[in-house]
């Protein structure tokens, strides 16, 4: 099947309402991984997208954990619950993911990672206020080894462009310098469709489904289909 642009209404995710399904996402059924030890926040400062060097205990911040090429591995929320402790919470399946990344490069480190917790099944509503929102998912939008950090719209929430070097920051910085967009962006679709559909506008195929919930999806289409974005 294919869902064809012209004849449905679709938007660029607004920052208000993916920050709101960020929200409403991060609370709900997800993976955690610990990180523990006298190195921990230091770590993961030195590995993560984000800041987290001055992360105070209680508080949580948005990070990307990217391949050192800057591909995506995974959207994380990293927690200080302790002056050692740091937890991870990860979207559903994406915990081994992270932890092969984050052990990677633990060498002569006073950490320990494991994996802490699975999640629970999503609840139905929750998984549709992310589409709404046009949040991204692990093996949804998110594909381990190809999907680029600019693709998903959260670097104002995700990324600190002021910090020091970690794995992959040569092509978020490149991107950002330059003004450059990824070839592929994702949108909100408010039409019934099936992961997987064709997505089509003015006749040509330009993207695909990649989360459906109702009457509500997200597709991740080529960067000139934002051109004509009806806002």
């Amino acid at each position: 099947m294919s869902c064809d642009l012209d004849a449905v209404r679709w938007e660029v995710p607004e920052p208000a309402a993916r920050l709101e399904a960020a929200d409403t996402w991060s609370t709900r059924s997800r993976d955690v991984v610990r990180v523990s030890g006298p190195d921990a926040l230091s770590y993961l400062h030195s590995q993560c997208s984000q800041r987290l060097d001055d992360l105070a205990v209680g508080e949580r911040r948005w990070s990307l954990v990217l391949e050192p090429t800057g591909h995506v591995i995974a959207v994380v929320g990293v927690s200080r619950s302790d002056d050692a402790v740091v937890d991870i919470d990860v979207d559903p399946g994406a915990a081994e993911a992270v932890v092969a990344r984050l052990q990677r490069f633990l060498l002569r480190t006073a950490a320990v990672i494991e994996h802490l917790a699975e999640a629970g099944e999503v609840d139905p509503e929750v998984e549709r206020a992310r589409v709404a929102g046009g949040w991204p998912r692990h093996g949804a939008e998110i594909v381990v080894g190809s999907t680029l950090p600019a693709e998903l719209g959260v670097a104002d929430l995700a990324v600190s462009f002021t910090k020091g070097c970690y794995p992959g920051q040569e092509l978020v910085e490149r991107m950002d310098s330059r003004g450059a967009s990824a070839p592929w962006r994702l949108i909100v679709v408010m039409a019934p469709a099936q992961v997987g559909d064709v997505v089509t506008a003015a006749g040509e195929d330009v993207g695909v489904i990649t989360s459906a919930a109702g009457d509500v999806c997200i597709a991740r289409v080529k960067r000139a289909v934002l051109a004509s974005d009806p806002h």
